[in-house]
């Protein structure tokens, strides 16, 4: 009995342990789980020489231990990982919703030096890699929320600045690209549903599995 006892104490104080530490290094930590997709949206970004928007997509893909939500896709020769935090999600819904609300009430200028940062910044994460096979980079860029009208028609924007490259990997590379993500406002409300905090918290549930069933026997 004695060495049971030793051996449950043992367990606890190892999944204690385990827990105290993954709360230390994820302090925003969801769920303890690998990543996985949520879905994908579709978005335009800017063409080299051109005026006009090329139409892509991008995975969205949730990180529970950091609480952060990745949208993954190919820009030029380059592969990028823009990452959202709990804060930077609920600013993008806050300020989608205000975007179409401008669009309704006709409440938009075409002045780009007013418009860009109509609703706000934040710091976002940002990864990239300058082509497929590349070392991986890092910058902590801010983020600009407004809108933008191309070609007549008006998109909502969230715009990157340069932001110091964190690795220091590669001395020639000293700081991140900037570049703009355009979204319809179709596509501007599906990336808010995606971003939704209980929604994510719901497709946890639905991907974490059930908590193991104890193998101890019952004692009566």
């Amino acid at each position: 009995m004695k060495k049971y006892l030793f051996l449950c104490a043992v367990i606890l104080l190892a999944v204690s342990c385990s827990h105290t530490s993954r709360a230390v290094q994820y302090p925003d930590m969801v769920a303890d789980i690998e990543p996985f997709s949520i879905g994908s949206v579709n978005l335009s970004l800017d063409q080299a020489f051109s005026s006009t928007l090329r139409n892509t997509s991008a995975d969205v893909v949730f990180y529970p231990r950091e609480n952060e939500v990745a949208l993954e896709f190919d820009n030029k020769l380059g592969q990028y990982q823009l990452f959202w935090n709990k804060e930077a999600r609920q600013l993008f819904i806050e300020a989608s919703n205000r975007y179409k609300d401008d669009f309704a009430n006709q409440n938009l200028t075409t002045k780009y030096s007013k418009s860009r940062v109509a609703y706000g910044k934040i710091k976002n994460r940002l990864q990239w890699k300058t082509i497929k096979f590349s070392g991986s980079y890092r910058s902590s860029p801010v983020t600009e929320l407004g809108y933008r009208f191309v070609d007549k028609a008006p998109y909502f924007i969230t715009r990157q600045n340069t932001a110091t490259e964190e690795t220091k990997t590669n001395k020639d590379l000293t700081s991140s690209p900037n570049f703009t993500i355009y979204f319809t406002r179709a596509q501007a409300e599906d990336l808010a549903q995606l971003f939704d905090d209980t929604f994510l918290r719901n497709t946890v549930r639905d991907v974490a599995p059930p908590p193991a069933a104890s193998t101890y026997r019952d004692e009566y």
